[in-house]
């Protein structure tokens, strides 16, 4: 969940596989040359109207459906865990439906050599992993995000989360992914990069222009994309949240495509879009705001 990426979407009733490809769809903003576009609609909706075989790398960040009467710990007093009505769960049947739907129109849009990254906790990842397999994407690894500073347990009666999983998979068997290992030594001081990463959550610089409730660190996207972007790729976060991936993504070289339901997050991340690449604000002030209509 947006912990950087996480977008605003809701889990429909009864999840089905989006039409092989619907009508193009104009994006709410876009930069010059189509360097970065935002979506702002369904994701199921969009992603059915985005061309197949068009994007390198997929980072998604799906509702982790915790929004459900419990509680956690923020700054030091205890708040209610109710992010909004997208992260509600609607029984495990149906949450994972959703998830074997979204999962199958990204996957129709991955190149052959393409691989997409899913974070989440054990409420959703083992979904994610299952519809994984289902569908006959080729699993790579699972990595471990550690958060050095998680919330404290307010029950006493668990161990304190600290951890995220992130599971990265390829478009299918016969895919021959693309991964940057020796920059990813490099990175680790000379040794093999293992699958454990400790970095801590977004600090304020990242929440500059506004926050998100599952925003990531701009350091964990960054690091994605240095993993398994090709020079010059197409970058696609289904539910783009606060925007971290299209920071990330627009930092390194590449394109990005975002989408999201709430206008709020899709105006955050044209903020932080413009932050990183400040030529861009002309353009995008001449650009209207169109709602994608599902």
């Amino acid at each position: 969940m947006q912990d950087s990426a996480q977008a605003v979407t809701t889990a429909p009733t009864k999840a089905t596989t989006p039409t092989p490809e619907a009508a193009p769809m104009t994006p709410a903003w876009s930069a010059p040359e189509g360097r970065a576009r935002l979506f702002l609609g369904d994701a199921l909706t969009v992603l059915g109207a985005l061309p197949a075989a068009s994007v390198d790398v997929i980072f998604a960040d799906p509702p982790y459906f915790l929004s459900n009467g419990g509680m956690t710990c923020r700054a030091g007093k205890r708040t209610s865990v109710d992010k909004g009505a997208w992260d509600r769960s609607q029984g495990v049947e149906q949450n994972h439906e959703f998830n074997r739907a979204w999962l199958a129109a990204c996957q129709r849009l991955l190149r052959p050599n393409g691989t997409i990254w899913v974070s989440g906790t054990g409420h959703v990842i083992y979904s994610v992993g299952y519809a994984m397999q289902q569908l006959g994407f080729k699993q790579l690894n699972e990595i471990v995000w550690e958060k050095p500073n998680p919330p404290p347990n307010l029950s006493c009666r668990y161990f304190t989360h600290a951890t995220e999983s992130i599971l990265w998979a390829a478009r299918d068997r016969k895919s021959k992914h693309h991964f940057e290992y020796n920059k990813m030594r490099q990175a680790n001081g000379g040794t093999q990069m293992k699958t454990v990463w400790r970095m801590t959550a977004p600090g304020k610089s990242e929440k500059a222009h506004g926050r998100h409730p599952t925003q990531k660190p701009l350091t964990l996207l960054e690091r994605i994309l240095l993993a398994s972007c090709p020079p010059g790729s197409a970058v696609l976060d289904p539910f783009n949240g606060s925007g971290t991936t299209g920071v990330a993504a627009v930092r390194l070289g590449h394109s990005y495509t975002g989408v999201d339901l709430d206008p709020e997050y899709i105006e955050l991340t044209r903020r932080r879009l413009i932050a990183e690449r400040p030529e861009w604000e002309h353009a995008a002030a001449t650009k209207p705001v169109l709602r994608v209509v599902a």
